[in-house]
């Protein structure tokens, strides 16, 4: 991660508050590297008649003051003095070149040190939001497949929310609208829950979404028991408004359990043999392409009748493959409007197929069943991972994609160059990773604020958790909570920015101020001395 430097002080510039904010907002102004307060010492500070300290909130230069990124961590997990309450992973960049794709960086954490929960931060590696659900340890409260997605024209968060059982989900999906609030929660239908692996709104008010059940059958030819369990998959769309289920889709009325590549080796527990890992809508003719892990396919579906129109890959292949184009254990399939198919090809079984995991891309001419490879991406140090994975065709020519149990994630130019790289601290997993547009503000919190006191001076750390558009902060500073009046400004740092104010008044606020100098929301006032 770049070291961060502070700019050189500024001169005071002759402007008024609106104008010296916008500016501020808009990085025309650098932070100074000095804390003085321009006359605004304690005692003169004290001496001011309400009057005087109304006009101070447009005085013409109001000083820079020292600043910094706030990033402590308690080995893999950050310790935000505003904010001790999230527990978030640390983030780390590896390599970061000119060229990025526009867009925060959107996945989960699970299953690490820190706590679990759905997060979004930026490509220098700072925090934007998270939400912490519950310690790493935890499986019964966990969240998978978060993104950004929309519901009618409005851009919201989903994410799965549950327990994780054998490998698969048990719990429903969240739908957070721009404030950081539910807008719906979407559950399964007919008896069963929500699963952890996939979850996709349509343009027709409906949720795609998986499931899993379990049924018995005879396994003794595949070294089970004679009333052995086995899981199937299954696919539901429901109205999100009335939760009606408009479509099922069962994997054992369609796919044989002998299709299977995963050998049956507890007979005690229910036998995985399909393993449904992804569900959206092919864009060529609104049908559905979904994914069996374990048996090594993609199919796609007649979206009324549930008749699988064919099968790519696995033992039934309908398909001619190129060389380079057969996958193994495979996650996050989706189709382009050329009609070209993208997934994570894990090739990490048990058994393991190959030697490193890879993002890959077929073109696939249905007319002639045959499907060629495209692109293929790795990453270095080399990958395999059995489990979890995405890839992501981003609009100006840019892949990104998550490497699954290994947390690392890695944006790639036009050219196949890594523009980005980086992973989550400790053991830390993520099931996707996206790169997208997303821009909220809380409706329900202001700005976190903490203090360390000091008659000489004092340290303010200032955090916003999820909005996305602070610029700087304002520090505002008086005799009593409720009479406050500017004192300086600075640039934001990162998540949590560290603010120094000498000689500092009774009590003290910050203002989130946005990148048109509007004042987004102001903190709790909190002692300075």
């Amino acid at each position: 991660m770049p070291a961060l430097t502070e700019p050189s002080s500024t001169p005071n510039v002759k402007l008024s508050r609106r104008a010296l904010l916008v500016r501020l907002a808009k990085g025309s102004l650098g932070v100074g590297t000095a804390a003085v307060l321009g006359g605004l010492d304690a005692p003169a500070w004290a001496a001011r008649s309400p009057r005087a300290r109304a006009a101070a909130s447009s005085t013409p230069s109001l000083p820079q003051l020292a600043a910094a990124r706030s990033a402590p961590n308690h080995g893999a997990q950050y310790a935000f003095r505003s904010r001790p309450d999230l527990k978030a992973p640390v983030i780390t960049i590896d390599k970061q070149a000119k060229g990025l794709a526009p867009g925060l960086i959107v996945t989960d954490s699970h299953a690490g040190p820190a706590h679990q929960g759905p997060m979004i931060f930026d490509s220098n590696g700072d925090l934007v939001w998270f939400l912490d659900l519950s310690a790493g340890t935890d499986t019964a409260v966990r969240a998978f497949n978060f993104q950004v997605q929309a519901l009618g024209r409005q851009p919201v968060l989903t994410w799965f929310q549950g327990a994780v059982v054998e490998a698969h989900g048990e719990g429903h999906y969240e739908v957070w609208g721009p404030g950081y609030t539910q807008v719906a929660q979407v559950k399964a239908q007919n008896g069963y829950q929500g699963d952890l692996h996939d979850f996709v709104l349509t343009d027709k008010g409906t949720a795609l979404f998986t499931c899993y059940g379990q049924a018995s059958a005879n396994l003794s030819k595949f070294g089970g028991k004679a009333d052995g369990l086995y899981s199937y998959g299954v696919v539901q769309e429901v109205d999100i408004n009335t939760g009606k289920l408009m479509f099922e889709w069962r994997s054992d009325k369609h796919v044989p359990l002998a299709q299977s590549y995963l050998k049956l080796t507890n007979p005690a527990t229910a036998w995985d043999y399909f393993h449904l890992n992804a569900v959206s809508v092919d864009p060529t003719d609104g049908n559905l392409i979904i994914s069996g892990r374990n048996t090594w396919a993609v199919y796609k579906l007649d979206r009324s009748s549930g008749k699988v129109i064919w099968q790519l890959g696995g033992k039934s292949n309908d398909f001619k493959l190129g060389p380079g184009a057969n996958f193994a254990f495979q996650h996050d399939v989706r189709r382009s409007t050329d009609g070209s198919l993208s997934l994570f090809d894990n090739e990490g079984g048990p058994p393991n197929e190959a030697s490193q995991s890879r993002g890959l891309f077929l073109s696939v001419d249905e007319a002639h069943r045959t499907a060629n490879l495209l692109h293929q991406y790795y990453h270095s140090p080399p990958v395999l991972t059995q489990a979890l994975g995405s890839v992501q065709r981003l609009a100006d020519g840019h892949v990104f994609i998550g490497w699954g149990e290994s947390s690392y994630f890695t944006e790639y130019g036009a050219n196949g160059e890594v523009v980005l790289d980086g992973h989550l601290a400790g053991d830390t997993e993520c099931y996707r990773t996206f790169k997208q547009v997303w821009a909220g503000q809380p409706a329900n919190e202001v700005p976190a604020m903490a203090v360390a006191r000091g008659t000489a001076a004092a340290t303010i750390y200032a955090s916003y958790n999820g909005c996305t558009d602070v610029a700087s902060w304002l520090v505002l500073g008086g005799l009593a909570a409720d009479k406050l009046s500017p004192v300086g400004q600075t640039s934001r740092f990162g998540f949590e920015t560290a603010i120094t104010v000498h000689a500092p008044p009774a009590y003290v606020a910050v203002e989130a101020i946005g990148s048109t100098g509007k004042v987004l929301a102001r903190s709790v006032a909190q002692p300075a001395r």
